[in-house]
């Protein structure tokens, strides 16, 4: 021991370290970071994208924002990181809800854009793939779409409903094109069988 009190981390103390470190309008370098552990934090992001800190919402879109920019996930687990720390926090479902898209292109040049709830965009394809899950009783469709180094995007309802009015059929699945890509949404036999 070094002889100084340990410190649990906590909400206010953390985003003053983000915003010191932060240089510049863009996310920051949290890929380079790798500061000791310091522990869990009492924040809790909802399968809805909801952000909680000790089971209260957050009222301040600004600091969901500032706390999404340095989410990172670690062997199946979701920490905040600044230079100095990093803090275990509870994630739900996935980190971030895409709520809307745009397209540009049509058929295999198409791109389809998300933009999330925290305001990050994700341009479809082979960095940046969409995926769905099927729940095994129900047979539900939960799609995501990658946003940045393994952190994905839960696409919600109204925005996958009109994924699917932009789909096709191409070498036995429906699904959609972007950036290249063909991502399946759905086997094409299933589909008809519907």
């Amino acid at each position: 021991m070094s002889g100084q009190k340990a410190v649990t981390p906590g909400a206010e103390g953390l985003a003053a370290s983000v915003k010191a470190a932060r240089k510049g309008k863009g996310l920051p370098p949290v890929h380079l970071w790798n500061p000791p552990f310091c522990g869990d934090l009492d924040i809790r992001i909802a399968r809805d994208g909801s952000w909680y800190y000790l089971g209260t919402p957050f009222n301040r879109f600004e600091l969901v924002k500032l706390f999404a920019s340095i989410l990172k996930l670690e062997d199946g687990k979701y920490f905040l990181v600044t230079p100095v720390e990093k803090v275990g926090i509870t994630v739900e479902d996935a980190p971030f809800v895409a709520v809307d898209f745009d397209t540009a292109g049509e058929g295999r040049d198409q791109v389809i854009t998300f933009t999330t709830n925290v305001e990050d965009t994700a341009a479809a394809g082979p960095e940046t793939p969409i995926r769905v899950e099927r729940d095994a009783e129900s047979g539900e469709p939960s799609p995501y779409v990658m946003v940045r180094a393994g952190l994905e995007a839960r696409i919600d309802r109204k925005s996958f409903y009109r994924l699917v009015e932009l789909g096709e059929h191409h070498g036995g699945w429906f699904g959609v094109w972007s950036g290249g890509e063909f991502f399946p949404l759905i086997a094409s036999a299933e589909l008809e069988a519907e």
